[in-house]
């Protein structure tokens, strides 16, 4: 199986470095010529995960997105959601074809409010079966540190599902395999908001009794969005019990990469969105606090899409609505979050 990287930040390293410390040789699409000759020359990425050291004979390194997707057969996108459009946009409707999408993106399209599977389909006419995810409490920082890590591969083809997933495990990676795309793309997207939420609570200087508690209700609030949404995966305690490879479980809303990977983005301090939402609640402007950040927050768009998006659904969301006011409708951050105390249970 031949791979292609799509996006060359942090998540997009880490995947690259997990993918080569594997076996496997990896098309890698990088925006930037002294970048790429910078890695060849030094063997690592110059601005992101600088301790993860590659062995260049299995890189192939390129500015041509086209070079990439022609050359690969499972295509990893890993580009911020904010400019995945931009990146893709100019390829032929064609370039696809063949091809199996792994979207790496932990966010929602915000110019269309779309997921990346929805877009895909509507611009390149990818079939969902095409299409794959790998999403869960994995900070990048830690692969690079190679501490026991844990992603969940996602798709309608279980089978492709797992050969996928065999790719990527390594001594310091377990993979999990379910075919929820849409729960765990949500929950994806979600966990960011409410990352951004908890890193305001901790710049307004709440501590970790309030915290726990607002955490709990976040994820009570996500579980009532994707039930709205048709999810089933969302019932804790409840399992099914087949079991077609070795090891696999199937996913309830407890496993890792729904509720693990809300308690790690809200909580650890590699959290780009927590950091994003501590300099909120510590009084920095949005714009202030993206200048002071050389990552994107994924959940400040996310939060305005969701909230488009729920006037469809109609869940209760009220700590993601607050959090979407204190962002683009200027909230004060303690004014939201005196409201949100009201809403805790």
């Amino acid at each position: 199986m031949k791979f292609g990287i799509l996006g060359s930040g942090s998540w997009g390293t880490a995947i690259a470095k997990i993918l080569t410390d594997n076996g496997n040789t990896i098309h890698w699409w990088n925006r930037s010529e002294e970048h790429i000759k910078y890695i060849q020359e030094r063997h690592h990425n110059p601005q992101y995960l600088s301790t993860a050291h590659f062995d260049i004979s299995k890189l192939k390194l390129t500015t041509s997105c086209t070079e990439v997707i022609e050359n690969s057969d499972c295509i990893v996108i890993v580009i911020p959601s904010a400019y995945t459009v931009d990146a893709l946009g100019e390829l032929d409707r064609n370039i696809f074809k063949g091809k199996k999408i792994i979207s790496a993106i932990k966010g929602i399209l915000p110019d269309s409010n779309l997921l990346l599977n929805e877009y895909l389909k509507k611009e390149f006419d990818v079939e969902l079966r095409d299409y794959f995810t790998v999403l869960g409490p994995c900070h990048a920082e830690e692969v690079a540190a190679e501490k026991l890590s844990y992603l969940t591969f996602t798709g309608l083809d279980e089978q492709k599902t797992h050969e996928i997933a065999a790719c990527f495990k390594t001594d310091y990676l377990n993979t999990v395999e379910n075919s929820d795309i849409y729960g765990v793309q949500f929950a994806a997207v979600l966990k960011n908001i409410y990352a951004v939420g908890s890193g305001i609570a901790h710049g307004l200087d709440y501590g970790d009794n309030f915290l726990s508690v607002f955490i709990a209700n976040c994820a009570d609030e996500m579980a009532g969005f994707l039930k709205k949404t048709g999810i089933k995966n969302v019932e804790v305690g409840h399992t099914d019990t087949r079991q077609p490879f070795e090891g696999h479980r199937a996913n309830n809303y407890a496993a890792s990469v729904y509720l693990g990977d809300l308690l790690v983005t809200c909580y650890s301090l590699h959290s780009r969105n927590r950091a994003f939402g501590n300099m909120i609640g510590k009084g920095y402007s949005v714009k202030a606090a993206q200048l002071e950040m050389s990552m994107v927050a994924e959940g400040y768009n996310a939060s305005k899409c969701i909230h488009i998006i729920n006037r469809k659904v109609l869940a209760d969301m009220p700590i993601a609505d607050t959090i979407y006011k204190i962002l683009w409708e200027n909230l004060s951050s303690a004014e939201g979050f005196n409201k949100i105390e009201e809403t805790l249970v």
